[in-house]
């Protein structure tokens, strides 16, 4: 993808230079222990403006690709939210949490013996993650952000509750474990005794919406031994990698790196319209353009690009007729981003 230049390398203590017109895509590894709110608090300041916003958090746990939105670009993040992701993790066996990962309290302690009989079974432990593979059923971690009764669930089990989340369809892509190991006298926080549990390493494709943790915990109940999450990184979103993503130290330092083009990314991910010259002050105007059936197939989103290379919005193509989905500035709208997508820009 091609890059915009003028937001790179910007130290701290200078003012940031203005970003391009239409903004941009900028790629973060987080590390651990930052919230996805931190990340945006620090993407403002090195970048220097408000308008920035990301395409689905990350917790502070984990590590990996976030994905932000700063300037008029931040009208993309609706379309990238739900995007397929691909994550790494360590996922043991043995012990259960109330947050399903490393951090919470813990729940239960499985039997010696019987982490030691499914220590001499990995097929075992095979034959479950191909259940928990393909188009499956999933009841998210209770500590998720989903709202219950207007409260989120995390929430609620801070405060004492039960809660129980309602399951949903999702796509487990592909879930590819290495060899299981055991880890002997791992001593448990709150816990006086060590106990061996079993490590599995797994890479992780699935779709939008898949709570890793719930994973790991679905797999310890079918091995009756339950099951958490000791690590969690996110390495795509779609076709974004976090292989030259920014690190937070930079990001930090007052250095963004630099910003992913919208046409570039628009087009990276739906079908391309070319437009004229009068084509591009139509539809900047919001006017809908006759295309020809013949000419230009049906897209539910195709990416509507200017002759000078600026995304000019996001249109739909039936029959032949445009309807504008998400606009982008023009030269004589300025650029105001009164029309982003609710929730997409952090407060």
């Amino acid at each position: 993808m091609s890059r915009v230049g003028g937001v790179t390398n910007t130290p701290a203590a200078q003012t940031p230079r203005p970003l391009p017109p239409q903004g941009g895509i900028l790629l973060i590894d987080k590390a651990e222990g930052w919230t996805s709110h931190d990340v945006v608090a620090k993407a403002r300041r090195a970048l220097g403006t408000r308008k920035v916003g990301h395409a689905g958090t990350l917790d502070p746990m984990a590590t990996g690709l976030l994905v932000l939105g700063a300037g008029p670009a931040t009208r993309l993040l609706t379309h990238l939210v739900g995007l397929d992701k691909t994550y790494t993790t360590t996922i043991r066996l043995g012990v259960s949490t109330v947050t399903d990962d490393r951090e919470g309290e813990i729940l239960a302690v499985a039997r010696p013996a019987d982490v030691e009989a499914l220590a001499d079974e990995p097929q075992r432990i095979a034959d479950a993650v191909a259940v928990l593979t393909g188009d499956i059923e999933q009841a998210p971690s209770a500590v998720s952000a989903i709202k219950v009764d207007g409260r989120r669930a995390y929430d609620r089990v801070r405060a004492g509750e039960q809660v129980e989340l309602k399951k949903r369809p999702v796509r487990i892509e592909a879930f590819e474990i290495e060899q299981p190991r055991v880890v002997s006298a791992v001593r448990l926080a709150g816990g006086e005794t060590p106990v061996d549990v079993i490590d599995i390493d797994a890479t992780v494709r699935c779709s939008s919406g898949t709570y890793i943790r719930a994973l790991a915990r679905d797999l310890g109940e079918a091995l009756g031994v339950g099951g958490h999450l000791v690590a969690l990184r996110r390495t795509e979103v779609g076709p974004f990698s976090v292989a030259g993503a920014t690190s937070t130290e930079r990001l930090a330092g007052g250095e963004p790196g630099e910003l992913l083009a919208p046409a570039e990314v628009a087009t990276g991910l739906f079908p391309e319209l070319r437009l004229t010259e009068r084509q591009t002050v139509d539809l900047g105007h919001g006017k809908r353009l006759e295309l020809g059936a013949d000419e230009h197939p049906d897209a539910k989103l195709a990416a509507a690009v200017a002759p000078d290379g600026r995304l000019i919005g996001l249109v739909e193509v039936k029959r032949g007729r445009t309807r504008v989905v998400t606009n982008f500035p023009t030269p004589d709208a300025g650029t105001s981003d009164a029309a982003a997508p609710a929730g997409s820009v952090a407060p």
